[in-house]
């Protein structure tokens, strides 16, 4: 899982040319007026549900538009473009943009690699979310850091990251994976990461990679009130061979509290599905998830 980034990049690169020309000053003005961000029309009420795209990455690399269409028209209220969109040029932004207002769907947030919130790429990162219309720019991975120093090193990149984004109306988030939830000594990286992190950074849980790891995914919410603004909803089951395969309430994961939790103390803002595959076509998988998603969460 660590490895998405990576492989979505590979992938994408035989559909979207490469470029790192910045934003013309031009199209920033005029696509970040188009802040701030909001839902669209087409949300409910109750806190909305997007699909993170890796969960189609193989339907995405065939036909970008017509996959777009397909989770609009599922019923999904909005998207998290994962780390390939980085290389897309000023105009692929500017008509994926276009293509999301005509679905009537958001960008929510982007995964990034960490090298997009260094110095060199900061600025493009920020520019090109504004004008996807996302709110959350959020490190997809650290990589594999083996002490709790390096973790404090993360801890201070997001906050460094955040005083560059904060200006613009940005957030800056990290998400999880099992490392942060195994402890090293005494203590687990996630743990390290919530305490010297600033409080208007979002930590995005991953319930199946927590849950994998040994962690109770109602407890993490409860122990950071107001932090666990977006949610992965991927299951994982304990069984042989299975995993992540499980589609969406097949695996071990409580629903039910962790929706009061995350409603409850969380401050959850959106929830997204994140399937890594399952015995099902990618779109299928998509729209089971959210069949068993809406039912779940109305109980």
């Amino acid at each position: 899982m660590v490895e998405k980034a990576a492989q979505g990049r590979k992938q994408w690169s035989r559909i979207l040319p490469m470029s790192s020309t910045p934003l013309s000053r031009r199209s920033f003005l005029a696509w970040s007026a188009m802040l701030p961000w909001a839902l669209s029309a087409r949300a409910s009420t109750s806190v909305p549900v997007g699909l993170e795209l890796y969960s189609v990455r193989e339907t995405l690399k065939k036909d970008p538009e017509a996959t777009l269409r397909a989770v609009a028209q599922m019923g999904y209220e909005g998207v998290e473009f994962y780390a390939p969109y980085f290389d897309w040029t000023e105009s692929q932004i500017k008509q994926t943009r276009k293509l999301l207002d005509e679905l009537g769907i958001r960008c929510f947030s982007t995964h990034n690699d960490e090298s997009y919130l260094n110095s060199q790429n900061i600025d493009r990162t920020r520019d090109m979310n504004l004008i996807l219309g996302s709110k959350y720019v959020v490190l997809a991975s650290a990589g594999q850091k083996t002490s709790l120093t390096e973790w404090r090193s993360v801890a201070d990149m997001l906050n460094h990251a955040a005083e560059r984004l904060g200006p613009a109306g940005l957030k800056a988030g990290y998400h999880n994976h099992q490392l942060e939830f195994t402890p090293i000594g005494d203590q687990r990286p996630i743990e390290i990461l919530a305490k010297n992190t600033k409080p208007s950074i979002m930590l995005q849980l991953d319930v199946g990679t927590c849950l994998e790891a040994g962690s109770d995914p109602v407890a993490w919410i409860q122990a950071n009130p107001g932090r666990i603004r977006s949610i992965h909803c991927k299951d994982w089951s304990r069984d042989a061979g299975k995993g992540y395969t499980v589609l969406f309430g097949e695996g071990a994961a409580d629903w039910k509290n962790i929706f009061a939790a995350a409603e409850g103390t969380g401050g959850i803002e959106y929830y997204l599905v994140e399937q890594e595959g399952s015995r099902f076509s990618e779109l299928e998988t998509a729209r089971r998830c959210l069949q068993t998603f809406r039912e779940k969460h109305a109980g």
